[in-house]
C-alpha cells in the first residue's frame, strides 16, 4: 500500500498552523495502513504556557472514548450468550422500571436511541467517580422522555453506566468494572498504558485536561480536591469517562476493530459483530446533541449514523448521507467507525482503506470546532492513501 509522503507532511504541517493559531495546545497522532503506522508523531506541547513538549508516549484522559470500551465488552458479553441485543435492560437490571424507558434494549443503549435525555450528570453536584452510585441515581432521576427507537439522542452518561452495570451484573468471575476492563480487553491486547482511573504509575506522564470553559459540568472525585478532580484519581469506576491512554494504545485498540475483533492472536470479538457493529442502525434521523450543535454553528444538520456503539461515517448521497461536516471527514468510506471525547481525543477505522487512525490532544476545543479540526485532519491522512 504506498502513501503520499509529501501530504503526510502536510498534515504535520497543518497541526503546527493549527497550534500556532492557538486553536489546540498539541497532538498526538499515530496513523496505520495495513497494520503498518505510517505516521506517529507528537507535536506541540501539553499546556499553554508551551513549556512541556507533548511525548509519543504521554498520557491522557480520553473521555468518551472511554464508551468504546464499555461498548466492547457489552458486544462480547451478547456473543458468550449473558444477554441479547433485544433484552430489554430491566430484565438484567430490574431497578430500571417506569415508562417509556423500561421498553429500553441493550440495541436501544448502544445507538443512543433510549429514549432518555442527554444528561452529563444524574444528579446536579454529585460525584462522578463510581458506578454503584452513578447508576442509583441515574435510575432514579434519569427517566424517558420519548418512547425507545423513536429519537437518536447522544447519551453522554446514564446509557453506558447501564450497560456499565448490566457487564458487572452478568460477569462469572464477580468482578468489579476496573478489573474487568483490565482482564478481558487491556491486558489481552497489549494497552499496558490504559486503565480505567489514572493509574498510579501513569501519574507523571499524564497530560492534565484544559477544559478551556468548553465542558458544561464539573467532573468531580470524593478522593481528589478540584473541578475535574475525576481525571487524576486511580480508583474512578465510571463507565462513560474515566479511562486514561496513549495513542499508541488506542491505536492498538482500533487496530483489533480493523482485523475485525482480533490482535496478536488475542480475540476479543467476532468479525460477524465488527460488521453489524459499523453499519448504521439509525436510519436518517438526526442526532439531537449534535442537531443543534450544527444549527448553531450554522451548517447542515447530519443524519446520527449510530452504528452499534460506534459513529459511522454512512453514505454521501441517499437515505442518510450527504457531505456535511463530520468527525472522519468527507474522504472516508461509508463504513468508517470510530469514537471521540469531548474535543480531545479521536479513533476511527476505515475497512476500505485498510486504515487506523488513533488523536489524542491537549487543550480541549468546543464541539463544532472540534468536528472540524478532526475531519480536515482525518481528511488529509485520507488523501494520502494512494
Amino acid at each position: 500500500m504506498t502513501m503520499w509522503q509529501e501530504r503526510l507532511d502536510q498534515l504535520a504541517a497543518v497541526i503546527e498552523a493549527d497550534i500556532a493559531r492557538g486553536d489546540y495546545y498539541g497532538v498526538v497522532l499515530k496513523i496505520g495502513r495495513g497494520g503498518r503506522p505510517v505516521f506517529e508523531q507528537a507535536i506541540g506541547h501539553a499546556y499553554a504556557n508551551g513549556e512541556r513538549p507533548l511525548k509519543l508516549d504521554d498520557v491522557f484522559s480520553l473521555f468518551s472514548v472511554t464508551k468504546a470500551f464499555t461498548n466492547v465488552l457489552v458486544m462480547r458479553a451478547i456473543e458468550e450468550g449473558r444477554f441479547s441485543l433485544n433484552t430489554r435492560v430491566r430484565d438484567v437490571l430490574p431497578e430500571f422500571t417506569g415508562a417509556p424507558r423500561d421498553e429500553a434494549t441493550f440495541f436501544h443503549l448502544l445507538t443512543h436511541q433510549s429514549g432518555m435525555p442527554g444528561v452529563w450528570s444524574p444528579k446536579p453536584g454529585m460525584f462522578l467517580d463510581r458506578l454503584q452510585e452513578l447508576f442509583d441515581e441515574s435510575i432514579a432521576h434519569v427517566h424517558g422522555t420519548s418512547k425507545p427507537g423513536e429519537k437518536s439522542d447522544y447519551s453522554p452518561l446514564v446509557n453506558h453506566v447501564l450497560m456499565g452495570m448490566a457487564l458487572v451484573r452478568t460477569d462469572p468471575k464477580g468482578r468489579n468494572y476496573q478489573t474487568l476492563l483490565h482482564e478481558d480487553l487491556f491486558a489481552p491486547l497489549g494497552m499496558a498504558d490504559t486503565s480505567m482511573g489514572l493509574r498510579t504509575d501513569l501519574d507523571k506522564r499524564h497530560v492534565r485536561p484544559d477544559m478551556r470553559g468548553t465542558v458544561p459540568i464539573k467532573h468531580l472525585s470524593r478522593n481528589i480536591e478540584g473541578d475535574h478532580a475525576l481525571f487524576e484519581d486511580p480508583q474512578v469506576e465510571a463507565p462513560h469517562v474515566g479511562c486514561a491512554s496513549t495513542a499508541g494504545d488506542l491505536w492498538r485498540f482500533a487496530e483489533m476493530l480493523r482485523r475485525e475483533g482480533e490482535l496478536d492472536g488475542a480475540r476479543i470479538l467476532s468479525p460477524r459483530m465488527v460488521r453489524l457493529a459499523r453499519r448504521v442502525h439509525t436510519g436518517d434521523k438526526p442526532n439531537e446533541l449534535y442537531k443543534g450543535v450544527a444549527l448553531k454553528a450554522g451548517w447542515q444538520v447530519p443524519p446520527a449514523n449510530q452504528g452499534l456503539g460506534f459513529q459511522v461515517r454512512g453514505p454521501t448521497f441517499g437515505k442518510g448521507g450527504g457531505v456535511f461536516q463530520h468527525l472522519f471527514g468527507q474522504l472516508s468510506s461509508p463504513e468508517t467507525f470510530g469514537n471521540y471525547g469531548a474535543g480531545s481525543t479521536m479513533f476511527w477505522i476505515d475497512p476500505e482503506a485498510d486504515m487506523t487512525f488513533s488523536l489524542v490532544s491537549a487543550g480541549v476545543m468546543t464541539q463544532a470546532a472540534n468536528i472540524e479540526r478532526c475531519g480536515k485532519l482525518s481528511d488529509l491522512a485520507l488523501s494520502a492513501c494512494l
